[in-house]
């Protein structure tokens, strides 16, 4: 399975390639008063408003500076019973990678947008499933509750 390797502090995280639709720069991004510190905020994206997740905060850790390799992966997500579209601003983009190994539960109940981890000769690996990125009351925030779809 191919996929893009970035950093959340020092362990590193996998998006399936699969799932990334776009790879974007670091953008000035819209603030959105009352939403969670993990919500940075709006991109403008050609005249499309596209909320982005900092994945560090998301998983508790402090944010880190923005660097010359940070970078929003633009991602589809369920939401209001359709795909809607979501920036995840991730650290130190690594880029593409293969995972040909087996992959292990990773069982971390506490946050379900964890997945599988991979074992490698440059440590554990593990997988960000997007699809379960958003808790309910994220989602109604970002993208309005039972918007038609």
């Amino acid at each position: 399975m191919k996929v893009m390797v970035f950093h959340i502090g020092v362990d590193r995280y996998a998006l399936p390639l699969a799932d990334v639709l776009r790879v974007v720069p670091v953008a000035s991004l819209k603030a959105l008063p009352g939403a969670p510190d993990f919500v940075r905020g709006l991109l403008d994206l050609h005249g499309e408003a596209i909320p982005v997740i900092d994945l560090s905060r998301l998983a508790g850790a402090p944010p880190d500076a923005v660097r010359y390799d940070t970078r929003i992966l633009l991602v589809d997500v369920p939401a209001g019973g359709r795909r809607r579209r979501l920036g995840l601003k991730a650290e130190r983009v690594i880029g593409v990678a293969d995972i040909d190994g087996p992959l292990a539960d990773a069982g971390v109940a506490s946050a379900p947008w964890l997945g599988q981890v991979a074992a490698g000769t440059e440590g554990m690996l593990q997988l960000v499933d997007p699809d379960r990125m958003l808790a309910p009351d994220v989602e109604a925030l970002l993208f309005g509750a039972g918007e038609a779809a």
